[in-house]
């Protein structure tokens, strides 16, 4: 039977990039019955779990999510701008008609002369921003490098011959780059169908390499994506994502996309 505080959990650790796991024990009494534990995308705990599986009460799990949250929502406030500091003005003295008092100009001195100052250090080279085309065939092997990291391997000679295809439809999918170096791919289709009144826009793959996550590049390829779409006339788009990416979950609500329907599929 499904409880719905550890839904409304699962909920939430879902939108934190997180993934709550119940306890299987079913005996009321027993030491495990309604624990719960957190771990992270790819099952490594985060909170109350041990090996044995989930050992936290489900108000401490919602006690650490609403913590994670209040922390990420204070961490992306802007710094608060203090007041600045009025400088103490110099007391002044009583006018008089007291005579001032001769100032007494000394030398300074002839000390040692300075050394030179060093040269500045040279300046960063500013970093290019990342741009936007079109994959070609010569991208396949970097293509199928990005894909195996969604955990669906596929060889180069096939990516190029579904390239060409594409090419076909007028379907290619898109890159991101910096400094000439592939770090992202998403690919576009539209379709039409007998029950819409236009067609209908599909983000078929999104993929980012891990070291530039968090960079703006997924936002900038689905942007891209959106955008390709209307030029072909839809007015929806829709995206599919394995129930185990909550990361990638939590990343399209933020891009404003609703759950909508289930998937299913079957293998030919």
């Amino acid at each position: 039977m499904s409880d719905p505080i550890l839904d409304a959990l699962a909920e939430t650790a879902r939108n934190r990039g997180l993934k709550l796991v119940r306890s299987r024990v079913r005996t009321p009494g027993k030491r495990r019955f309604g624990k719960a534990g957190l771990t992270d995308a790819r099952g490594k705990p985060v909170f109350g779990m041990d090996d044995k599986g989930p050992t936290a009460k489900p108000e401490d799990v919602e006690e650490y999510l609403r913590n994670l949250g209040a922390k990420d929502w204070g961490a992306s406030l802007d710094v608060a701008v203090l007041p600045r500091k009025r400088k103490a003005r110099a007391e002044r003295k009583a006018a008089n008609d007291t005579e001032p008092e001769p100032r007494i100009e000394r030398k300074p001195k002839p000390g040692p002369p300075s050394p030179p100052s060093p040269p500045p250090p040279p300046s960063p080279p500013t970093p290019k921003p990342p741009k936007i085309r079109e994959a070609k065939p010569s991208d396949a092997a970097r293509l199928a490098e990005l894909i195996a990291l969604l955990e669906h391997p596929i060889d180069e000679k096939t990516v190029r011959k579904n390239l060409g295809k594409l090419k076909k439809a007028a379907e290619l999918p898109l890159v991101v780059t910096l400094d000439k170096e592939i770090v992202g791919l998403c690919g576009v289709h539209a379709m039409v169908t007998v029950h819409r009144p236009a067609p209908v826009g599909r983000i078929t793959v999104l993929v980012v390499e891990d070291k530039v996550r968090r960079h703006g590049i997924g936002r900038l390829l689905v942007e891209s994506a959106e955008q390709w779409c209307r030029e072909q006339g839809c007015q929806i788009v829709e995206v599919t994502s394995n129930d185990r990416r909550a990361a990638a979950h939590a990343f399209y609500r933020h891009m404003g996309y609703e759950r909508t329907s289930i998937r299913f599929f079957k293998k030919l």
